[in-house]
Protein backbone atom coordinates (compact mmCIF):
# COMPACT_ATOMS: atom_id res chain seq x y z
CA UNK A 1 0.00 0.00 0.00
CA UNK A 2 1.37 3.41 -0.69
CA UNK A 3 1.21 6.76 1.09
CA UNK A 4 0.81 10.12 -0.48
CA UNK A 5 2.55 12.03 2.48
CA UNK A 6 6.27 12.92 1.64
CA UNK A 7 8.61 15.31 3.07
CA UNK A 8 11.54 16.93 1.36
CA UNK A 9 13.04 19.70 -0.33
CA UNK A 10 10.26 22.08 -1.75
CA UNK A 11 7.75 20.15 -0.69
CA UNK A 12 4.39 21.05 0.72
CA UNK A 13 2.55 18.63 2.80
CA UNK A 14 -0.37 16.52 1.50
CA UNK A 15 -2.90 15.59 3.63
CA UNK A 16 -4.23 12.31 2.13
CA UNK A 17 -2.84 9.75 4.19
CA UNK A 18 -2.66 7.03 1.39
CA UNK A 19 -2.97 6.29 -2.58
CA UNK A 20 -6.67 4.88 -2.99
CA UNK A 21 -6.46 1.01 -3.88
CA UNK A 22 -7.39 -0.24 -7.08
CA UNK A 23 -7.92 -4.05 -8.22
CA UNK A 24 -5.97 -5.65 -10.58
CA UNK A 25 -7.50 -5.40 -14.17
CA UNK A 26 -8.26 -8.52 -15.85
CA UNK A 27 -6.12 -9.23 -18.98
CA UNK A 28 -7.55 -7.66 -21.27
CA UNK A 29 -8.94 -9.34 -24.92
CA UNK A 30 -8.08 -9.20 -27.92
CA UNK A 31 -10.53 -6.44 -29.66
CA UNK A 32 -9.65 -4.64 -26.31
CA UNK A 33 -5.67 -4.66 -26.33
CA UNK A 34 -6.14 -3.35 -29.73
CA UNK A 35 -7.96 -0.11 -28.80
CA UNK A 36 -5.38 0.35 -26.32
CA UNK A 37 -2.97 0.14 -28.70
CA UNK A 38 -4.41 2.77 -30.25
CA UNK A 39 -5.11 4.61 -27.40
CA UNK A 40 -1.47 4.93 -26.64
CA UNK A 41 -0.28 5.59 -30.52
CA UNK A 42 -2.96 8.68 -29.86
CA UNK A 43 -0.74 9.49 -26.94
CA UNK A 44 2.76 9.53 -28.61
CA UNK A 45 1.72 11.14 -31.60
CA UNK A 46 -0.04 13.77 -28.82
CA UNK A 47 3.47 14.23 -27.50
CA UNK A 48 5.31 14.74 -30.78
CA UNK A 49 2.86 17.14 -31.47
CA UNK A 50 3.95 19.59 -28.28
CA UNK A 51 7.59 18.20 -29.43
CA UNK A 52 8.53 15.50 -27.24
CA UNK A 53 9.84 12.58 -29.19
CA UNK A 54 10.25 9.61 -26.04
CA UNK A 55 12.71 7.60 -28.60
CA UNK A 56 15.21 10.62 -28.97
CA UNK A 57 15.68 10.81 -25.36
CA UNK A 58 18.50 10.17 -23.23
CA UNK A 59 19.35 9.46 -20.30
CA UNK A 60 21.95 7.32 -17.84
CA UNK A 61 20.88 5.61 -14.68
CA UNK A 62 23.50 5.97 -11.95
CA UNK A 63 22.11 3.62 -9.21
CA UNK A 64 19.26 0.74 -8.85
CA UNK A 65 15.71 0.21 -7.19
CA UNK A 66 18.34 -2.09 -4.76
CA UNK A 67 20.77 1.03 -3.70
CA UNK A 68 17.41 3.19 -2.85
CA UNK A 69 16.25 0.08 -0.31
CA UNK A 70 19.83 -0.19 0.58
CA UNK A 71 20.29 3.21 1.77
CA UNK A 72 20.69 3.33 5.87
CA UNK A 73 17.69 4.74 7.24
CA UNK A 74 20.08 7.59 8.71
CA UNK A 75 21.05 9.01 5.83
CA UNK A 76 17.91 9.69 4.67
CA UNK A 77 17.62 13.35 5.91
CA UNK A 78 21.08 14.13 3.73
CA UNK A 79 18.09 13.50 0.79
CA UNK A 80 20.96 11.70 -1.62
CA UNK A 81 19.62 12.00 -4.98
CA UNK A 82 19.73 8.52 -7.14
CA UNK A 83 18.95 8.14 -10.81
CA UNK A 84 17.22 5.02 -11.56
CA UNK A 85 15.97 4.15 -15.16
CA UNK A 86 13.28 1.47 -15.51
CA UNK A 87 9.80 0.42 -16.15
CA UNK A 88 6.09 2.15 -15.14
CA UNK A 89 4.51 -1.40 -13.80
CA UNK A 90 1.68 0.58 -11.43
CA UNK A 91 -0.03 4.00 -11.55
CA UNK A 92 -1.89 5.54 -8.75
CA UNK A 93 -3.08 9.30 -10.07
CA UNK A 94 -4.39 11.67 -6.96
CA UNK A 95 -5.04 15.04 -9.12
CA UNK A 96 -1.96 16.68 -8.51
CA UNK A 97 0.39 14.17 -7.39
CA UNK A 98 0.68 10.46 -7.76
CA UNK A 99 2.42 7.11 -6.78
CA UNK A 100 3.85 4.72 -9.37
CA UNK A 101 5.65 1.72 -9.47
CA UNK A 102 9.32 1.80 -11.29
CA UNK A 103 10.95 -1.82 -11.94
CA UNK A 104 14.43 -1.84 -12.85
CA UNK A 105 17.01 -5.26 -13.20
CA UNK A 106 17.12 -5.15 -9.32
CA UNK A 107 13.52 -5.01 -8.09
CA UNK A 108 10.89 -2.58 -7.58
CA UNK A 109 10.92 1.05 -6.12
CA UNK A 110 7.84 2.94 -5.24
CA UNK A 111 8.19 6.67 -7.00
CA UNK A 112 6.28 10.00 -6.23
CA UNK A 113 5.31 13.08 -8.23
CA UNK A 114 3.97 16.11 -7.94
CA UNK A 115 2.61 18.90 -10.47
CA UNK A 116 4.28 21.80 -8.59
CA UNK A 117 8.37 20.10 -8.77
CA UNK A 118 9.62 22.35 -11.64
CA UNK A 119 11.52 19.34 -12.81
CA UNK A 120 8.80 17.23 -14.24
CA UNK A 121 6.78 17.81 -16.93
CA UNK A 122 3.72 16.76 -15.23
CA UNK A 123 1.88 16.30 -18.29
CA UNK A 124 4.53 13.52 -19.18
CA UNK A 125 4.34 12.17 -15.97
CA UNK A 126 0.63 11.64 -15.88
CA UNK A 127 0.22 10.23 -19.37
CA UNK A 128 2.53 7.52 -18.36
CA UNK A 129 0.96 3.87 -19.33
CA UNK A 130 2.31 0.49 -17.60
CA UNK A 131 5.32 -0.16 -19.66
CA UNK A 132 6.79 2.76 -20.27
CA UNK A 133 10.32 3.15 -19.76
CA UNK A 134 11.17 6.05 -18.04
CA UNK A 135 14.68 7.71 -16.41
CA UNK A 136 13.92 9.53 -12.92
CA UNK A 137 16.01 11.36 -10.14
CA UNK A 138 14.90 12.26 -7.21
CA UNK A 139 15.51 11.44 -3.50
CA UNK A 140 14.25 8.75 -0.76
CA UNK A 141 11.62 9.45 1.83
CA UNK A 142 9.26 6.93 3.57
CA UNK A 143 5.98 7.15 3.42
CA UNK A 144 3.40 6.63 6.55
CA UNK A 145 2.19 3.64 5.46
CA UNK A 146 6.69 3.15 6.10
CA UNK A 147 7.26 2.27 2.28
CA UNK A 148 10.62 3.79 1.26
CA UNK A 149 9.85 6.05 -1.63
CA UNK A 150 11.63 8.22 -4.51
CA UNK A 151 10.51 11.68 -4.34
CA UNK A 152 10.88 12.23 -8.39
CA UNK A 153 12.84 15.91 -8.97
CA UNK A 154 13.49 15.00 -12.55
CA UNK A 155 11.41 12.69 -15.06
CA UNK A 156 12.34 11.68 -19.23
CA UNK A 157 10.20 9.16 -20.56
CA UNK A 158 12.62 7.48 -22.77
CA UNK A 159 10.46 4.84 -24.69
CA UNK A 160 6.96 4.83 -25.08
CA UNK A 161 5.41 1.20 -24.58
CA UNK A 162 2.73 0.81 -27.36
CA UNK A 163 1.47 -2.61 -26.44
CA UNK A 164 0.01 -3.38 -23.18
CA UNK A 165 1.39 -5.67 -21.07
CA UNK A 166 0.11 -8.84 -19.27
CA UNK A 167 -1.56 -8.38 -15.77
CA UNK A 168 -0.86 -10.18 -12.94
CA UNK A 169 -4.63 -10.60 -11.20
CA UNK A 170 -5.70 -11.85 -7.63
CA UNK A 171 -8.15 -14.30 -6.36
CA UNK A 172 -8.93 -15.90 -3.59
CA UNK A 173 -6.05 -14.88 -1.94
CA UNK A 174 -3.65 -16.57 -4.67
CA UNK A 175 -2.03 -14.09 -7.51
CA UNK A 176 -2.87 -15.77 -11.17
CA UNK A 177 0.05 -14.67 -13.89
CA UNK A 178 -2.46 -13.61 -16.94
CA UNK A 179 0.35 -14.26 -19.09
CA UNK A 180 0.19 -18.18 -18.47
CA UNK A 181 -0.18 -19.46 -22.02
CA UNK A 182 3.12 -21.33 -22.02
CA UNK A 183 3.37 -21.44 -25.70
CA UNK A 184 2.75 -17.66 -26.10
CA UNK A 185 5.40 -17.03 -23.24
CA UNK A 186 8.18 -19.04 -25.17
CA UNK A 187 7.22 -16.90 -28.38
CA UNK A 188 7.13 -14.00 -26.64
CA UNK A 189 9.81 -14.09 -23.85
CA UNK A 190 10.64 -10.64 -23.84
CA UNK A 191 7.56 -10.17 -22.34
CA UNK A 192 8.03 -13.27 -20.25
CA UNK A 193 11.17 -11.39 -19.05
CA UNK A 194 8.91 -8.57 -18.07
CA UNK A 195 6.30 -9.39 -16.32
CA UNK A 196 7.71 -12.65 -14.67
CA UNK A 197 10.74 -11.70 -12.53
CA UNK A 198 12.16 -15.58 -11.91
CA UNK A 199 11.94 -16.10 -15.36
CA UNK A 200 15.09 -13.54 -15.43
CA UNK A 201 16.17 -15.37 -12.60
CA UNK A 202 16.40 -18.86 -14.08
CA UNK A 203 18.67 -17.08 -16.79
CA UNK A 204 21.04 -15.26 -14.24
CA UNK A 205 21.24 -18.83 -12.98
CA UNK A 206 22.20 -20.37 -16.38
CA UNK A 207 24.71 -17.87 -16.60
CA UNK A 208 26.23 -18.12 -13.68
CA UNK A 209 26.16 -22.20 -14.24
CA UNK A 210 28.32 -21.46 -17.25
CA UNK A 211 30.60 -18.97 -15.93
CA UNK A 212 31.52 -21.21 -12.96
CA UNK A 213 32.13 -24.47 -15.39
CA UNK A 214 34.46 -22.40 -17.29
CA UNK A 215 36.49 -21.70 -14.32
CA UNK A 216 36.42 -24.90 -12.58
CA UNK A 217 37.91 -26.27 -15.93
CA UNK A 218 40.60 -23.47 -16.92
CA UNK A 219 41.67 -24.30 -12.97
CA UNK A 220 42.35 -27.54 -13.70
CA UNK A 221 44.28 -26.84 -17.27
CA UNK A 222 41.64 -26.89 -20.22
CA UNK A 223 41.78 -24.93 -23.09
CA UNK A 224 39.00 -23.51 -24.15
CA UNK A 225 38.76 -23.92 -28.01
CA UNK A 226 36.23 -23.02 -30.49
CA UNK A 227 35.50 -25.32 -33.55
CA UNK A 228 33.64 -25.03 -36.69
CA UNK A 229 29.42 -25.06 -36.93
CA UNK A 230 29.42 -25.86 -40.64
CA UNK A 231 30.50 -29.39 -41.21
CA UNK A 232 31.55 -30.94 -44.81
CA UNK A 233 30.62 -34.47 -43.04
CA UNK A 234 28.03 -34.54 -39.82
CA UNK A 235 29.76 -36.94 -37.15
CA UNK A 236 30.66 -37.22 -33.03
CA UNK A 237 26.93 -38.35 -31.96
CA UNK A 238 23.74 -40.12 -34.00
CA UNK A 239 21.57 -38.13 -34.83
CA UNK A 240 20.07 -36.44 -38.34
CA UNK A 241 22.07 -33.12 -39.03
CA UNK A 242 20.47 -30.47 -40.65
CA UNK A 243 21.59 -29.31 -44.10
CA UNK A 244 22.64 -26.30 -46.01
CA UNK A 245 24.81 -25.25 -48.88
CA UNK A 246 27.31 -22.61 -49.76
CA UNK A 247 26.86 -21.04 -52.49
CA UNK A 248 30.52 -19.84 -53.18
CA UNK A 249 32.07 -23.24 -53.12
CA UNK A 250 28.57 -24.90 -54.70
CA UNK A 251 28.64 -27.63 -52.10
CA UNK A 252 26.39 -29.26 -49.40
CA UNK A 253 27.00 -28.66 -45.63
CA UNK A 254 25.84 -29.91 -42.36
CA UNK A 255 25.86 -27.73 -39.12
CA UNK A 256 27.51 -29.64 -36.65
CA UNK A 257 25.81 -32.23 -34.28
CA UNK A 258 28.91 -32.19 -32.29
CA UNK A 259 32.25 -30.82 -31.85
CA UNK A 260 33.40 -34.08 -30.79
CA UNK A 261 35.85 -35.26 -33.89
CA UNK A 262 37.31 -31.75 -34.33
CA UNK A 263 38.24 -31.39 -30.46
CA UNK A 264 39.62 -34.66 -31.14
CA UNK A 265 42.20 -33.54 -33.85
CA UNK A 266 43.46 -31.22 -31.63
CA UNK A 267 44.55 -33.83 -29.43
CA UNK A 268 46.62 -35.09 -32.04
CA UNK A 269 48.21 -32.05 -32.63
CA UNK A 270 49.36 -31.77 -29.16
CA UNK A 271 46.94 -29.76 -26.90
CA UNK A 272 46.45 -32.04 -24.00
CA UNK A 273 43.24 -30.62 -22.51
CA UNK A 274 40.51 -28.71 -24.56
CA UNK A 275 36.77 -28.05 -23.83
CA UNK A 276 33.87 -26.07 -25.77
CA UNK A 277 30.88 -24.64 -24.95
CA UNK A 278 28.66 -25.20 -27.57
CA UNK A 279 25.49 -24.94 -30.07
CA UNK A 280 24.87 -28.16 -31.42
CA UNK A 281 21.94 -28.79 -33.84
CA UNK A 282 20.07 -31.82 -34.11
CA UNK A 283 17.12 -32.23 -36.79
CA UNK A 284 15.05 -33.86 -34.09
CA UNK A 285 11.71 -34.08 -32.72
CA UNK A 286 10.72 -31.30 -29.95
CA UNK A 287 10.02 -32.37 -26.24
CA UNK A 288 10.07 -31.14 -23.02
CA UNK A 289 13.97 -32.52 -23.03
CA UNK A 290 14.68 -31.53 -27.09
CA UNK A 291 15.23 -29.12 -28.64
CA UNK A 292 16.59 -28.70 -32.29
CA UNK A 293 19.60 -26.22 -31.21
CA UNK A 294 21.00 -26.72 -27.61
CA UNK A 295 23.96 -26.00 -25.60
CA UNK A 296 26.95 -28.90 -24.84
CA UNK A 297 29.81 -28.90 -22.66
CA UNK A 298 32.71 -31.41 -24.70
CA UNK A 299 35.72 -31.94 -22.69
CA UNK A 300 38.58 -34.26 -24.15
CA UNK A 301 41.96 -35.28 -21.57
CA UNK A 302 44.89 -36.74 -23.50
CA UNK A 303 46.22 -39.56 -21.39
CA UNK A 304 42.81 -39.47 -19.90
CA UNK A 305 40.15 -42.16 -19.97
CA UNK A 306 36.54 -43.52 -18.73
CA UNK A 307 37.61 -43.09 -14.94
CA UNK A 308 39.27 -40.07 -14.97
CA UNK A 309 35.96 -38.42 -16.98
CA UNK A 310 33.61 -40.09 -14.25
CA UNK A 311 35.75 -38.27 -11.69
CA UNK A 312 35.48 -35.26 -13.22
CA UNK A 313 31.72 -35.58 -14.48
CA UNK A 314 31.41 -35.85 -10.57
CA UNK A 315 32.74 -33.21 -9.22
CA UNK A 316 32.24 -30.78 -12.06
CA UNK A 317 27.96 -31.62 -11.10
CA UNK A 318 28.50 -31.40 -7.61
CA UNK A 319 30.43 -28.21 -7.41
CA UNK A 320 28.58 -26.30 -9.35
CA UNK A 321 25.29 -27.46 -7.30
CA UNK A 322 27.01 -26.41 -4.27
CA UNK A 323 27.80 -22.87 -6.06
CA UNK A 324 24.01 -22.77 -6.78
CA UNK A 325 22.01 -24.16 -3.68
CA UNK A 326 24.67 -24.07 -1.29
CA UNK A 327 23.67 -27.88 -0.58
CA UNK A 328 24.00 -31.64 -2.37
CA UNK A 329 20.33 -31.93 -1.43
CA UNK A 330 17.80 -29.97 -3.42
CA UNK A 331 14.02 -29.67 -4.55
CA UNK A 332 13.01 -31.22 -8.03
CA UNK A 333 9.49 -30.55 -8.42
CA UNK A 334 7.83 -33.07 -5.42
CA UNK A 335 11.50 -34.66 -5.31
CA UNK A 336 14.50 -34.33 -3.06
CA UNK A 337 17.70 -35.27 -5.42
CA UNK A 338 20.81 -35.93 -3.07
CA UNK A 339 23.76 -35.87 -5.68
CA UNK A 340 26.25 -36.85 -2.77
CA UNK A 341 28.99 -38.44 -3.86
CA UNK A 342 29.79 -41.15 -4.74
CA UNK A 343 27.13 -41.82 -7.46
CA UNK A 344 26.29 -45.62 -8.02
CA UNK A 345 27.32 -47.36 -11.50
CA UNK A 346 24.84 -49.60 -12.83
CA UNK A 347 25.67 -52.05 -16.72
CA UNK A 348 23.94 -50.88 -19.13
CA UNK A 349 22.19 -54.77 -19.53
CA UNK A 350 21.60 -54.96 -15.60
CA UNK A 351 19.68 -51.72 -15.70
CA UNK A 352 17.38 -52.90 -18.40
CA UNK A 353 16.75 -56.13 -16.59
CA UNK A 354 15.68 -55.04 -13.56
CA UNK A 355 13.42 -52.47 -14.79
CA UNK A 356 11.67 -54.42 -17.34
CA UNK A 357 12.28 -57.80 -16.82
CA UNK A 358 14.36 -58.75 -20.09
CA UNK A 359 17.48 -59.98 -19.88
CA UNK A 360 19.52 -58.78 -23.54
CA UNK A 361 22.24 -60.92 -24.59
CA UNK A 362 24.69 -60.58 -27.71
CA UNK A 363 23.45 -63.66 -29.12
CA UNK A 364 19.63 -63.07 -28.09
CA UNK A 365 17.15 -64.23 -30.38
CA UNK A 366 15.93 -61.38 -32.43
CA UNK A 367 12.06 -61.87 -32.78
CA UNK A 368 12.05 -63.42 -29.67
CA UNK A 369 13.54 -60.28 -28.07
CA UNK A 370 11.04 -57.78 -29.79
CA UNK A 371 8.38 -60.14 -28.88
CA UNK A 372 9.42 -59.94 -25.08
CA UNK A 373 9.89 -56.14 -25.61
CA UNK A 374 6.40 -55.67 -27.05
CA UNK A 375 5.05 -58.06 -24.28
CA UNK A 376 6.74 -55.36 -21.19
CA UNK A 377 5.19 -52.76 -22.90
CA UNK A 378 7.82 -51.02 -25.76
CA UNK A 379 6.38 -49.26 -28.91
CA UNK A 380 5.20 -52.08 -31.58
CA UNK A 381 6.10 -49.04 -34.18
CA UNK A 382 9.65 -48.53 -32.74
CA UNK A 383 10.25 -52.17 -32.75
CA UNK A 384 9.80 -52.70 -36.07
CA UNK A 385 12.44 -49.91 -36.94
CA UNK A 386 15.05 -52.63 -34.85
CA UNK A 387 17.36 -54.97 -37.37
CA UNK A 388 19.27 -56.17 -34.53
CA UNK A 389 19.47 -57.31 -30.43
CA UNK A 390 21.35 -53.76 -29.84
CA UNK A 391 18.82 -51.56 -31.38
CA UNK A 392 15.98 -53.33 -29.08
CA UNK A 393 17.91 -52.69 -26.28
CA UNK A 394 17.82 -49.41 -26.95
CA UNK A 395 14.30 -49.25 -27.08
CA UNK A 396 14.20 -51.14 -23.78
CA UNK A 397 15.90 -48.94 -22.14
CA UNK A 398 14.53 -45.49 -24.04
CA UNK A 399 11.03 -47.03 -23.07
CA UNK A 400 11.28 -49.05 -19.17
CA UNK A 401 14.67 -47.38 -17.59
CA UNK A 402 15.00 -44.07 -18.67
CA UNK A 403 12.20 -42.59 -16.83
CA UNK A 404 13.08 -44.47 -13.62
CA UNK A 405 16.26 -43.25 -12.86
CA UNK A 406 15.71 -40.39 -10.79
CA UNK A 407 18.30 -40.15 -8.34
CA UNK A 408 21.93 -39.96 -10.06
CA UNK A 409 23.42 -42.52 -10.99
CA UNK A 410 26.43 -43.66 -13.76
CA UNK A 411 24.95 -46.45 -16.61
CA UNK A 412 28.04 -47.75 -17.74
CA UNK A 413 29.50 -50.95 -19.75
CA UNK A 414 27.92 -50.25 -23.03
CA UNK A 415 27.76 -52.54 -25.75
CA UNK A 416 29.99 -51.90 -28.43
CA UNK A 417 27.77 -51.70 -31.33
CA UNK A 418 25.89 -48.75 -29.92
CA UNK A 419 29.01 -46.76 -29.25
CA UNK A 420 31.41 -46.23 -32.77
CA UNK A 421 33.59 -43.61 -31.20
CA UNK A 422 34.23 -45.57 -27.68
CA UNK A 423 37.69 -47.63 -26.73
CA UNK A 424 36.32 -51.88 -26.14
CA UNK A 425 37.09 -52.52 -22.15
CA UNK A 426 40.14 -54.70 -22.48
CA UNK A 427 38.82 -57.42 -20.20
CA UNK A 428 35.31 -57.64 -22.01
CA UNK A 429 35.67 -56.38 -26.05
CA UNK A 430 32.16 -56.62 -26.35
CA UNK A 431 31.34 -53.96 -24.39
CA UNK A 432 33.17 -50.29 -24.30
CA UNK A 433 34.14 -48.24 -21.70
CA UNK A 434 31.76 -45.56 -21.69
CA UNK A 435 29.35 -44.18 -18.70
CA UNK A 436 26.10 -41.64 -19.24
CA UNK A 437 24.96 -40.05 -15.80
CA UNK A 438 21.15 -40.07 -15.31
CA UNK A 439 19.29 -37.70 -12.84
CA UNK A 440 15.57 -37.05 -12.70
CA UNK A 441 14.63 -39.80 -15.42
CA UNK A 442 17.08 -37.96 -18.14
CA UNK A 443 20.44 -38.27 -19.49
CA UNK A 444 22.62 -35.56 -18.91
CA UNK A 445 25.87 -36.53 -20.82
CA UNK A 446 27.80 -39.38 -22.48
CA UNK A 447 31.32 -40.21 -21.84
CA UNK A 448 34.09 -42.76 -22.93
CA UNK A 449 37.87 -43.50 -23.48
CA UNK A 450 38.11 -42.60 -26.72
CA UNK A 451 38.64 -45.09 -29.28
CA UNK A 452 42.17 -44.16 -30.82
CA UNK A 453 42.98 -46.98 -33.19
CA UNK A 454 42.73 -45.43 -36.82
CA UNK A 455 41.62 -49.29 -38.49
CA UNK A 456 39.28 -50.01 -35.15
CA UNK A 457 37.53 -46.53 -36.41
CA UNK A 458 37.75 -47.33 -39.75
CA UNK A 459 36.07 -50.93 -39.30
CA UNK A 460 32.94 -48.91 -37.43
CA UNK A 461 32.53 -45.99 -39.21
CA UNK A 462 32.16 -48.70 -42.48
CA UNK A 463 29.37 -50.38 -39.88
CA UNK A 464 27.94 -46.91 -39.85
CA UNK A 465 28.00 -46.65 -43.38
CA UNK A 466 26.18 -50.05 -44.49
CA UNK A 467 23.64 -48.40 -41.60
CA UNK A 468 22.67 -45.44 -43.31
CA UNK A 469 22.95 -47.33 -46.46
CA UNK A 470 20.21 -49.97 -44.98
CA UNK A 471 17.79 -46.84 -43.76
CA UNK A 472 18.87 -45.41 -40.60
CA UNK A 473 19.05 -41.84 -40.67
CA UNK A 474 20.67 -41.13 -37.69
CA UNK A 475 23.62 -43.87 -38.20
CA UNK A 476 26.86 -42.10 -39.08
CA UNK A 477 29.46 -41.62 -42.33
CA UNK A 478 32.48 -42.40 -43.38
CA UNK A 479 35.42 -39.31 -42.23
CA UNK A 480 38.56 -40.35 -44.02
CA UNK A 481 40.32 -36.90 -42.44
CA UNK A 482 39.57 -37.96 -39.22
CA UNK A 483 40.60 -41.70 -39.93
CA UNK A 484 44.18 -39.88 -41.23
CA UNK A 485 44.10 -37.61 -38.44
CA UNK A 486 44.00 -41.02 -35.76
CA UNK A 487 47.03 -42.25 -38.41
CA UNK A 488 49.40 -39.37 -37.08
CA UNK A 489 49.00 -40.96 -33.47
CA UNK A 490 46.28 -39.68 -30.89
CA UNK A 491 46.90 -40.50 -27.13
CA UNK A 492 44.75 -42.73 -25.05
CA UNK A 493 42.18 -40.04 -23.94
CA UNK A 494 38.99 -39.51 -22.07
CA UNK A 495 36.25 -37.41 -23.09
CA UNK A 496 32.65 -36.32 -22.32
CA UNK A 497 29.72 -34.17 -23.41
CA UNK A 498 27.67 -32.78 -20.90
CA UNK A 499 23.74 -31.17 -21.60
CA UNK A 500 24.12 -27.59 -20.06
CA UNK A 501 20.76 -27.01 -20.80
CA UNK A 502 19.53 -30.04 -19.17
CA UNK A 503 21.87 -29.33 -16.66
CA UNK A 504 20.30 -25.83 -16.24
CA UNK A 505 16.93 -27.63 -15.87
CA UNK A 506 18.25 -29.35 -13.07
CA UNK A 507 19.77 -26.81 -10.98
CA UNK A 508 16.87 -23.88 -11.34
CA UNK A 509 14.11 -26.80 -10.99
CA UNK A 510 12.59 -26.34 -14.51
CA UNK A 511 10.39 -29.15 -16.06
CA UNK A 512 10.84 -28.12 -19.37
CA UNK A 513 14.43 -27.51 -21.48
CA UNK A 514 12.73 -24.70 -22.74
CA UNK A 515 12.51 -22.86 -19.70
CA UNK A 516 16.26 -22.99 -20.12
CA UNK A 517 16.74 -21.82 -23.11
CA UNK A 518 15.68 -17.64 -24.08
CA UNK A 519 14.29 -18.46 -27.55
CA UNK A 520 13.48 -21.80 -27.82
CA UNK A 521 12.46 -22.89 -31.81
CA UNK A 522 8.77 -22.74 -31.67
CA UNK A 523 6.44 -23.09 -35.45
CA UNK A 524 5.84 -19.96 -36.95
CA UNK A 525 2.48 -18.11 -35.32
Amino acid sequence: MSDSSAKGKNQKKDNSSKAPAQNSPAPPSESEAGDLYETRLEKLEKLRANGYDPYQKHFRPEAKASDVHALPEKDLESQPVFKLGGRIRSKRMMGKAGFMDLVDESGRIQIYGRKDEPGINFDVFKSLDLGDIVGVAGYPFVTKMGERTLHVTELELVSKCLRPLPVVKEADGKVYDAFADKEQRYRQRYVDLIVNPEVRETFRIRSRIISWIRNFLEQRQFLEVETPMMHVIPGGASARPFVTHHNALDMELFLRIAPELYLKRLLVGGIPRVFEINRNFRNEGISYKHNPEFTMLEVYESYGSMQSMLELCEALITGVTQEVHGKLKIPYGDLEIDLTPPWPRIAYVDAIEQHSGIRVRADSDLNDLKAKAKSAGVSDKDLQACDSVWKVAECLFDEKVEANLIQPVFITEFPRELSPLAKANPENPAVVDRFEPYITGRELGNAFSELNDPLDQRERFQKQVEMREAGDEEAGYMDLDYIRALEYGMPPAGGMGIGIDRLVMLLTNSRSIRDTILFPLMRPE
